[in-house]
């Protein structure tokens, strides 16, 4: 099953961030610590062209930290290899619930690679970007220590870009987040799916929670096991969402398992956390 999610108002938005690109001295992106390379977006690598971007695995405490500390190192080890034009490029993981942490970390990871400031300013301009649903919104109110942007639990929510001062005089700029057009690898697009990059109203909830449980069956056997008081390991994904709607009261009349309750049951219990801390993809060895 492909997945496409690509609204009129994401073209509005790649404009507004081709036409103030130029002004910015670095690029804060944030990918899903829990899948950084299906959070990815390709438009905005070739929006950014040759600003230096700190790359900001968001949700770090929600992901595997072992798989995190592999995506890290990758993601430098990719960027160090490369022979183009570029501008630098540094990762790093934060976990909005510890706000003083994050804020030290990414202002001091955009001041070690930001390009000189111009026109006559003393700090940097940076912008901040990323996939809806990531985490923008959230980490721009930790960074500015109030409530500026407004948050919630779906894509999309930004609308509009805004300009924000920061305490050390940076101006950080917030975008709405935007998707690409087309998503080639289906997977990529059932994980964005599976994690809350997507609206619900765009998917079909019981294909992707079948994707979601063949690939924790998979990965992650013992934190189902734990979540759900499994005695033994259903046979595949739809033996377990079968079992989730059994052991949650997921029933029709008649006894009859209702997919969709279950399917609902275990998509939100994946992006809450409650069944552990997860990773959906692990970085290409080599």
């Amino acid at each position: 099953m492909s997945i496409q999610w690509y609204p009129g108002h994401m073209k509005k938005a790649r404009r507004l961030l081709e036409e103030a690109m130029p002004g910015q001295d670095v690029v804060i992106e944030l990918l899903d610590a829990r899948m950084p390379r299906a959070s990815e977006n390709p438009v905005l690598a070739e929006i950014r062209g040759r600003k230096p971007c700190v790359k900001v695995l968001s949700k770090s405490d929600l992901a595997d930290p072992e798989v995190t500390r592999l995506w890290i190192e990758h993601l430098e080890r990719r960027e160090s290899a490369r022979t183009d034009d570029s501008g630098r490029v540094v990762a790093i993981a934060v976990s909005t619930d510890r706000a003083a942490e994050a804020r030290k970390r990414v202002a001091e990871a955009c001041s070690a690679i930001a390009a000189p400031p111009t026109r006559g300013r003393k700090t940097p301009r940076a912008m901040i970007v990323g996939i809806p649903n990531v985490g923008k919104s959230t980490l721009v109110n930790v960074l500015a220590r109030r409530q500026v942007a407004k948050v919630g639990d779906e894509p999309a929510v930004t609308k509009q870009k805004q300009l924000v001062m920061l305490d050390n005089g940076m101006a950080l700029s917030d975008n709405p987040g935007i998707m690409w057009p087309r998503i080639e690898d289906p997977r990529s697009g059932m994980r964005l799916a599976f994690g809350g990059a997507i609206p619900d109203s765009a998917i079909d909830y019981e294909s992707v929670a079948l994707f979601g449980a063949g690939l924790l069956l998979a990965t992650y056997p013992e934190l189902l096991a734990t979540r759900y008081k499994l005695p033994s390991m259903p046979a595949d994904a739809d033996a377990l969402l079968d079992e989730i709607g059994r052991r949650r009261g997921c029933l029709r009349a008649g006894g009859v398992i209702d997919r969709h309750k279950a399917a609902d049951v275990l998509i939100h219990d994946f992006r809450a956390g409650a069944i552990g801390r997860i990773s959906l993809e692990r970085p290409k060895s080599g």
